[in-house]
């Protein structure tokens, strides 16, 4: 499939017609299922922006765990930067871009943490090898060298031959509830296809929005 000729034709076509109508969820699917059948690396990956209790920003790209009650699923070391900081100011933005497509998609809402029945559900479909990782790893820890974390990494291996993996305790899910979603479409001559869906007494309300 020649990518330049679809981005073209999805700047043409821009946002559905019935777009005011639509399930943010529902188009988010779409656009990120849109994505995975054309085999892009990581459809599900999104930029995830937090503040600290400093109020200093931070963003990193997360992969996207389905939906779990009502919220983007994702996981992490909760005592990394990032989930004291969701701890701390438990609220965070997030963006899916496709740049090949020319499409973004913006979400922003209330974080909170999963139950350990969530993350120990999530933890056991990982692969084994992903599992002993993240025993291996304490984020964002300052280490000696990367052949550090690799002997460390096979000492858990052997020890764990023939052992199940459990979830570490510092380990688990957060999922961002959505308030607002922003979907973005480039379009031709710059003046770009741009909605925003906000929450409103438990309804979508969407608006159409200058590029």
């Amino acid at each position: 499939m020649n990518i330049d000729q679809l981005r073209a034709d999805l700047q043409q076509a821009g946002l559905p017609e019935d777009i005011k109508q639509r399930n943010p969820f529902e188009l988010l699917d779409e656009w990120m299922a849109f994505a995975a059948g054309l085999d892009f690396f990581n459809p599900t990956a999104m930029a995830l922006s937090t503040v600290d209790a400093d109020g200093f920003p931070s963003v990193r790209n997360v992969l996207m765990r389905g939906v779990v009650d009502g919220g983007l699923a994702f996981y992490t070391n909760l005592n990394s930067p990032k989930g004291v900081a969701l701890r701390d100011h438990p609220y965070a933005e997030t963006l899916f871009s496709w740049l090949d497509l020319d499409r973004q998609i913006r979400v922003r809402g209330p974080v909170r943490q999963l139950t350990d029945e969530q993350s120990d559900r999530y933890f056991a479909s990982r692969p084994r090898a992903s599992r002993l990782a993240a025993l291996a790893s304490d984020q964002s820890a300052v280490i000696p060298n990367r052949a550090w974390l690799m002997k460390r990494y096979k000492t858990l291996v052997a020890a764990h031959d023939g052992i199940e993996v459990e979830r570490p305790e510092g380990w688990g899910g957060f999922a961002l509830v959505p308030e607002r979603f922003e979907f973005w479409q480039g379009a031709e001559f710059r003046l770009h296809d741009r909605v925003a869906f906000d929450l409103v007494d438990g309804q979508w309300s969407c608006e159409q929005l200058a590029p």
